[in-house]
């Protein structure tokens, strides 16, 4: 997707933004020449963004996080909800606690942030949020319940918000990734990966680069149309869904 040059700078906010797909996502809009805050629980943001400590569990650590945003590059304009967790393990071993802190991180944390953002957004009658789902979200994971409920509920948040801020010229949509070259899928043996590509019509993983242009593309002016969507970046292997 070719993304027109952004004349103005945006005010941004990418949550874990410190690596990976977020990391690729707040580096796209840095080289737009946007204006990028990263949250971030380790460090690590990259240069030329505003670093800030959050862990998007904590309703104060959102808060304080947007002040800090609005306070160094002025009312939040696009939010990128990002942050995510994994306890991967089968259903009739998974703990209340495996269940409880993945949708409080990847479903609940996302009403957080979106919550926060559209204060701001509804004050200046504009605004883009975009959260990062999965194709696990539209497809499903053995060993990801969890996961793949708190991906999928997104969907619905986003078609809710769409209806919701539509008429203040605020968007809501959803990128949802498929598999991703990352530090987390690094960890999968050889066979492991080949069978998934075996499953991909593209054969091969997603760059984060590949994820963060489409992004990019939904917080850009000729996205502006564009409206609880959702974006599939995944090699065609949730097509259909």
């Amino acid at each position: 997707m070719n993304t027109p040059t952004v004349t103005e700078p945006r005010s941004v906010l990418v949550t874990g933004g410190n690596r990976g797909i977020g990391r690729a996502i707040a580096e796209a809009f840095l080289a737009q020449g946007d204006r990028v805050a990263v949250t971030t629980r380790s460090g690590g943001a990259p240069d030329g963004a505003l670093e800030i400590k959050a862990d998007i569990t904590n309703p104060a650590d959102v808060d304080a996080a947007f002040a800090a945003a609005e306070e160094a590059h002025g009312p939040v304009e696009i939010l990128v909800a990002n942050a995510g967790i994994t306890a991967d393990t089968l259903l009739l071993r998974m703990s209340e606690e495996d269940w409880s802190s993945v949708i409080d991180t990847n479903l609940t944390g996302s009403f957080r942030l979106a919550k926060r953002a559209a204060k701001g957004m509804l004050r200046l009658k504009r605004g883009r949020i975009i959260f990062i789902s999965s194709v696990v979200g539209l497809l499903g994971s053995p060993g990801q319940v969890n996961y793949a409920a708190s991906k999928a509920g997104l969907v619905g948040m986003a078609r809710s918000l769409a209806r919701e801020l539509g008429s203040r010229s605020i968007t809501a949509n959803v990128v949802a990734p498929g598999y991703v070259e990352t530090d987390m899928t690094a960890v999968l043996s050889d066979e492991q990966k080949d069978a998934i590509r075996g499953q991909i019509p593209l054969g091969r993983y997603a760059q984060p680069e590949e994820v963060a242009a489409a992004v990019t593309w939904l917080a850009a002016p000729a996205s502006a149309y564009v409206t609880g969507a959702v974006i599939p970046v995944d090699g065609g292997l949730g097509m259909g869904h």
